[in-house]
């Protein structure tokens, strides 16, 4: 019998761990191919794992709502086959494929890296996540502080907003190094911070008539991306006001013909996506992230589309290769997308690979709105609510006052790599688009 190990599968390029939700199979359990073995959350989505082997599950290594990092070993499953052969087979690969020494090349470079970077041996027990270790490791935390951390986890295991509190609290107690400066009058004595009182989180204080709500898991964790996005990128925004017009009255005049034909209702959202999707093709540098001093060009354009679930929070489902989509495509791409996140029925696949969001904050009434980057994106648009307003019509008999119906469109962006100008230039090139529009255009 050979054993297969399930582990954590990779759900993005921002997506780390997961919590374990459910379990949908127990020890022992006859699992086929495809099977749901269990369920899983992220700050995305909600989503099942299946079992990539037909087997018996023998062992499960984690519990509901434990943290689980990705790659990370889920369960054991025993399935037919001689799992000596399978052994050897694999070993013979990887002699065929890596040279006698490119191997002791591997290994010197590797015993070199631990004698640099060993870490400090434990003085406890003490379970930490690769994720907490991985942090403590940027951030130059010894194994010893490590250990004096007050968990709040499972049997008081260390969490990552463990690390990050200690981190930040550890920060604002150190004193600035001192600069070289020229000569002064004054000097100013030294402060002896460790004589300073610690400064706690200020205590939220309620009387018994008020409700205090517990955030979700959800909740909290999208709490957390929207200050670590603010804390990131330098936020800028620029707005300009749309005349939409043209759009408003072709849909009004093609949505029931669009409806018989296709099934779909025709809304305004994909009609401004292919908008975005061929300003974002005329200015490839809003398409793009950063990582570190690294700037990264993406080759596709994925439109991330944030649409609210029923419990009021958020998800960004993605419109992959949106430019290649002609309006009928963007349509159902937009309708199957908005539906299945209404149910929770989107897949990791569904949330991942995002190039650029667009929010569209007029659903709501909002005219317009400052939104928050989607990391590690650099830009994100809201489209405000479409109001019928007066208007300066120009004509070349003269100019007069006309009823529009016109909209805001708020773009933020990040300025440590987009400039004013193009962050500019690119929500005006979405407005000529939308301006542009022809009112005799067939579906």
């Amino acid at each position: 019998m050979a054993k297969f190990e399930l582990k954590l599968p990779k759900m993005g390029e921002s997506v780390a761990e997961a919590t374990i939700t459910s379990w949908l199979k127990n020890v022992g359990d006859t699992i086929e191919m495809d099977d749901p073995v269990l369920e899983i959350a992220t700050d995305k989505v909600d989503s099942e794992v299946p079992s990539e082997v037909d087997g018996v599950l023998v062992e499960r290594f984690f519990n509901v709502d434990d943290v689980v990092q990705v790659g990370q070993v889920l369960a054991i499953i025993e399935t037919e086959g001689d799992e000596t052969d399978e052994a050897e087979e694999s070993t013979k690969v990887e002699e065929e494929i890596v040279p006698e020494v490119a191997v002791q090349e591997i290994e010197e470079t590797i015993t070199k890296a631990k004698e640099t970077v060993a870490p400090a041996v434990s003085t406890s027990d003490r379970f930490y996540s690769p994720l907490v270790k991985n942090i403590a490791k940027a951030e130059g935390v010894s194994q010893a502080e490590l250990d004096q951390i007050s968990g709040t986890g499972k049997d008081g295991r260390v969490t990552k907003n463990d690390i990050l509190d200690y981190i930040k609290n550890k920060g604002s107690q150190q004193q600035p190094a001192a600069t070289k400066s020229q000569p002064t009058v004054a000097s100013v004595a030294p402060v002896n911070t460790e004589s300073l009182p610690k400064q706690d989180k200020p205590v939220v204080v309620s009387n018994g008539e008020d409700e205090i709500i517990e955030m979700t898991r959800m909740g909290k964790l999208i709490a957390h991306h929207m200050v670590e996005s603010v804390q990131t990128s330098a936020h800028v925004q620029s707005f300009i006001e749309a005349d939409v017009t043209n759009i408003w009255n072709w849909r009004k005049k093609v949505k029931d013909a669009f409806m018989k034909r296709e099934g779909e209702n025709l809304t305004f959202t994909p009609i401004f996506m292919e908008a975005i999707a061929k300003a974002l093709r005329d200015y490839p540098m809003m398409n793009i992230s950063v990582q570190g001093d690294k700037i990264i060009k993406k080759k596709n354009i994925n439109l991330g589309m944030a649409a609210a679930l029923p419990d009021g929070n958020l998800i960004v489902p993605v419109i992959k290769n949106a430019d290649q989509l002609n309006l009928v495509g963007m349509t159902k791409q937009v309708n199957d997308l908005a539906n299945r996140a209404r149910i929770g029925k989107l897949k990791p696949d569904d949330t991942q690979g995002g190039t650029y969001t667009v929010t569209n904050v007029g659903t709501f009434g909002s005219i317009m709105g400052t939104p928050i980057i989607n990391q590690p994106q650099v830009g994100i648009l809201a489209l405000g609510a479409i109001r019928k307003v007066p208007a300066v019509i120009e004509t070349p008999e003269g100019d007069f006052i006309g009823i529009r119906y016109k909209m805001f469109l708020s773009h933020s962006y990040d300025h440590r790599v987009v400039n004013g100008a193009l962050g500019g230039q690119f929500v005006k090139a979405v407005t000529d688009y939308l301006e542009a529009w022809d009112m005799n255009r067939e579906i």
